[in-house]
C-alpha cells in the first residue's frame, strides 16, 4: 500500500483503471464457468477444475446438503489461502494486491451469478464449450494483461521458475490437467472428459490471443554501482546472462556501467525490485515485444 501512496496522481489513476479491468475479466471467467460449463457438468483446467471435483465428491459422495449452493468458488478462495502467503514476498505487491482482488471477486462472482438448471444452449454442449472457453480465456488474459491473474496455477508456475529455471507456468499447468482429467476419466464417462478439452483448449487459445504470453523484453540498465553483487543476485534470482559494457557520461565523464539483459515480461517486475535494492538511482530502459534468436530459455 505504501508503494502506491508513492505513486504520482496519473500513475494511481492507471493503477485502478488496470485494477477495474482486471476485475472485468475475473467476473468474465466466473460467468463463464457458472453459465456454461457447470450447468453441463464440464471441468474448468487448473486449480478450479480440482475445486469442481471437491464439490463432486461433497455432494454426490458424502451426501452434503449443498445442491442450492455452489461452493465452488469458495473452495477455491480457500485453496488459494497458502499460494498467497507462500508467493506474498516472492512476487511484485502490485501482482499480488491484484491478484487478491481478482481471486476474492472470482469467488464472489461464482457465489453471486446463478448456475442454470439446465444448459444454456440445450443439446450443444459443444456450442457451450465454444462460448465457454473464450469468456473464460479472454477474462484470464485480461487479468494478466492488467498485471494481476486469477490465482491458482499461475502463481505456482512462477514460484516453480524461480526454483528451477527449467519450469514453466505452461509446463506446470499441463501437468496438473494431465492429472486432473485422468481423474475425470475414472470418475465420470469419456464425453464429459473430451467436451472438457475441446473446453480447455479453446481457453488456452482464447488466452494467449487476449494477452500474449510469450512476450520478449530487452532491459538497459546504467548504474555506477558496483557491478558484482548486482550480477550475482540476477544469476541466482532470475537465471539470466547479462551482457556488460564500460560507459562514460558525455556530460558528466563519470565512468559507470551498461548492463543488458533479456528475459520474459512476467521476471521484469522482478528484476525491477532487484535493481532497487542495489542502485535506486540505476537508470532503466525495457523494450518490450524484441524478436530473439539464438541460444535464449524461453519461460512460460
Amino acid at each position: 500500500m505504501s508503494g502506491f501512496l508513492a505513486l504520482t496522481r496519473e500513475e494511481k489513476k492507471h493503477e485502478l483503471y488496470k485494477l477495474l479491468w482486471a476485475l472485468i475479466g475475473a467476473t468474465l471467467y466466473a460467468g463463464s464457468i457458472n453459465l456454461f460449463i457447470i450447468p453441463n457438468q464440464l471441468y474448468n483446467g487448473g486449480l478450479m477444475g480440482f475445486c469442481q471435483l471437491f464439490k463432486h465428491l461433497l455432494v454426490d459422495y458424502l451426501h452434503l446438503p449443498l445442491q442450492n449452493f455452489d461452493i465452488t468458488g469458495l473452495i477455491y478462495y480457500l485453496l488459494n489461502i497458502p499460494i498467497f502467503f507462500l508467493s506474498f514476498n516472492k512476487i511484485g505487491k502490485r501482482f499480488f494486491f491484484k491478484t487478491l482482488c481478482c481471486v476474492t471477486w472470482i469467488t464472489l462472482a461464482m457465489s453471486i451469478i446463478p448456475v442454470p438448471t439446465r444448459p444454456i444452449l440445450l443439446g450443444d454442449t459443444l456450442g457451450c464449450c465454444a462460448i465457454g472457453g473464450v469468456l473464460a480465456g479472454y477474462g484470464v488474459g485480461t487479468m494478466l494483461k492488467m498485471g494481476g491473474s486469477g490465482g491458482g496455477m499461475d502463481i505456482v508456475g512462477m514460484l516453480l521458475i524461480k526454483l528451477r529455471k527449467n519450469f514453466s507456468v505452461g509446463k506446470v499447468n499441463l501437468l496438473v490437467n494431465i492429472i486432473l482429467y485422468s481423474i475425470c476419466l475414472l470418475l465420470f464417462d469419456v464425453p464429459t472428459v473430451i467436451y472438457s478439452l475441446i473446453y480447455a483448449s479453446v481457453y488456452s487459445i482464447s488466452m494467449d490471443r487476449a494477452h500474449d504470453q510469450n512476450i520478449n523484453v530487452e532491459v538497459t540498465i546504467i548504474t555506477k554501482k558496483d557491478c558484482k553483487a548486482l550480477n550475482d543476485t540476477i544469476f541466482r534470482e532470475l537465471g539470466r546472462g547479462i551482457t556488460i559494457w564500460d560507459s562514460t557520461g558525455a556530460y558528466t565523464k563519470e565512468e559507470s556501467k551498461v548492463l543488458y539483459i533479456l528475459l520474459s515480461k512476467y521476471e521484469v517486475r522482478h528484476l525491477k525490485q532487484i535493481i532497487r535494492e542495489h542502485d535506486p538511482h540505476a537508470f532503466m530502459v525495457v523494450n518490450e515485444g524484441v524478436k530473439i534468436e539464438g541460444n535464449y530459455l524461453i519461460k512460460l
